[in-house]
C-alpha cells in the first residue's frame, strides 16, 4: 500500500473522543511516516497560540536491535533551525534595541567584508539569502588544525575572501557562510557569546527548557544519533552533525542546537501570538510581520527575513496558507508556523541515520503535513 492510500485512510478514521481521536491519528500518521524507512523515529508537536492540540512520538532512537523508544523526551540535533531559533531573534532584539540597521551594509560591523559588490550587500540580504554569498564550502577542513576559539575568526577570514558567488539581490541562494557571517554582526553589535545571548534573550524569556548548544554527556542516552561518520569516529551522538558548527566548538550561527520538540512549543506560540506569550510581550507586532513576510528583495523569492514562505514543493505541503512561514534541518527536522489558521507544527527527526542518503523525508514530508493538517483543521 502506498503512503498516500496509508495516510488517506487514517485521514478518514474519526473517534468518539475529538482529543484523544487528533492524538492518535497524528500518531498513526507519525508511524507511517516511520514504517516507510524515512526515518528511525520522530516526534510531532503542533497546536495553537494558546494550545498544544498534539504531541506525538513514533519509532526508535536508531535502527539497532536494542534501540530505545523515541519518547516526547527525545532529544534532536536541530541543524538550520537554528537560524531561525537563534540567529534571526537575535537580529530582531538588535533592530528593536536600534542597534542593527536592516539596510545598513554589512562592511559596517565587519570592515574585512568589503570590496566591489561586497560593499551593496547588507544584513537584511543575509536574512534573505541574496546577499550573493557561496552557499557552502568545507571551512572546518580548511581550519582543521585550529582550536575553536580561533576557528571564527579565521572563517570570517575565508568568508569575506571568497569571490561573491553572484550579484546582490539578483538571485536567491540559500547560504549557510551568509548566516556565519550573520553571526559576526551580532558579535560587533552585542560584544557576548553566540550561545549566552540565546539563553538569556531567547530560551530563558520564553520558558524554553531542554534547548542548548554542546548538551552535556549525562543527556546523552535521550539524544537521538545522526550521522556514521568515520571522520569523526563513528555515530555522531550528542555531537553536531553540521561540520562547520563542529569546527566551531559546537557553537554557530547556522547549526548546533539541539532540543525535544516540546521545547519548542513557547518558540512557535510567541510568533503565532505576534510577539506575545502569556501576557508578556517579547516582540513588536510589526517587526513580527517584518521579518515573517517575504522579503521581496528578489522577485519571485519566497525568503522571507531568516525564514521560508510556502512554494511549490514546499515541506508544509499545500495545507498551509500562504502567510505561513518555517523552516527545515538537515537532519530531519522542521518548524511551521501558520498565522491564518493559528497552527504550527514543529517535526524533529534523525533521518541522517545512519547516512545523509536517505532523502525518503523531504519526499514525504509534504503529503505527512497535509495529512496533519487535514486532521487538525
Amino acid at each position: 500500500m502506498s503512503l498516500r492510500v496509508r495516510l488517506g485512510s487514517i485521514r478518514k478514521n474519526p473517534s468518539a473522543c475529538p482529543f484523544v481521536a487528533v492524538n492518535d491519528r497524528i500518531g498513526e500518521l507519525l508511524s507511517t511516516l516511520v514504517e516507510t524507512g524515512a526515518t528511525p523515529g520522530a516526534v510531532v508537536v503542533a497546536g495553537t497560540h494558546q494550545a498544544v492540540l498534539a504531541e506525538c512520538a513514533a519509532g526508535r532512537l536508531s535502527y539497532a536491535a536494542d534501540a530505545g523508544p523515541v519518547t516526547p523526551d527525545t532529544i534532536y540535533d536541530l541543524a538550520s533551525l537554528t537560524k531561525v531559533i537563534v540567529t534571526v531573534p537575535l537580529v530582531m532584539r538588535a533592530y528593536e534595541a536600534g542597534r542593527l540597521d536592516l539596510d545598513a551594509p554589512v562592511r559596517q560591523f565587519v570592515p574585512e567584508f568589503a570590496g566591489g559588490a561586497r560593499n551593496r550587500v547588507t544584513v537584511a540580504d543575509l536574512l534573505a539569502h541574496c546577499g550573493g554569498l557561496l552557499w557552502w564550502t568545507d571551512l572546518y577542513r580548511q581550519a582543521r588544525d585550529l582550536p575553536a576559539a580561533e576557528a571564527m575568526g579565521f572563517y570570517l577570514r575565508r568568508i569575506c575572501a571568497l569571490p561573491l558567488d553572484y550579484e546582490p539581490r539578483s538571485r536567491t541562494v540559500y547560504s549557510d557562510l551568509g548566516f556565519i557571517l550573520l553571526g559576526a554582526v551580532l558579535d560587533d553589535v552585542t560584544g557576548a557569546p553566540l550561545d549566552r545571548l540565546a539563553e538569556n534573550e531567547i530560551f530563558a524569556p520564553l520558558g524554553m527548557h531542554d534547548i542548548r548548544y554542546n548538551p552535556p554527556v549525562a543527556l546523552r542516552s535521550r539524544i537521538a544519533p545522526t550521522e556514521d561518520d568515520p571522520e569523526r569516529g563513528g555515530v555522531l551522538t550528542g555531537l553536531v552533525h553540521d561540520e562547520n558548527a563542529c569546527g566551531l566548538g559546537g557553537v554557530a550561527p547556522h547549526a548546533g542546537l539541539f532540543a525535544t520538540a516540546r521545547s519548542l512549543v513557547p518558540f512557535a506560540q510567541m510568533w503565532l501570538g505576534e510577539g506575545v506569550t502569556g501576557a508578556r510581550r517579547v516582540f513588536d507586532r510589526a517587526t513580527i510581520r517584518r521579518f515573517s513576510r517575504r522579503a521581496r528583495l528578489v522577485d519571485d523569492s519566497n525568503r522571507a527575513l531568516g525564514w521560508d514562505t510556502p512554494a511549490p514543493g514546499s515541506s508544509c505541503g499545500n495545507c498551509f496558507s500562504q502567510a505561513s512561514y518555517g523552516h527545515t534541518g538537515f537532519t530531519g527536522t522542521s518548524l511551521w508556523i501558520d498565522p491564518e489558521q493559528d497552527l504550527f507544527v514543529v517535526l524533529l527527526s534523525n533521518r541522517v541515520h545512519p547516512t545523509r542518503d536517505n532523502t525518503r523525508l523531504a519526499e514525504l514530508r509534504p503529503e505527512f503535513h497535509d495529512a496533519l493538517a487535514d486532521v487538525l483543521t
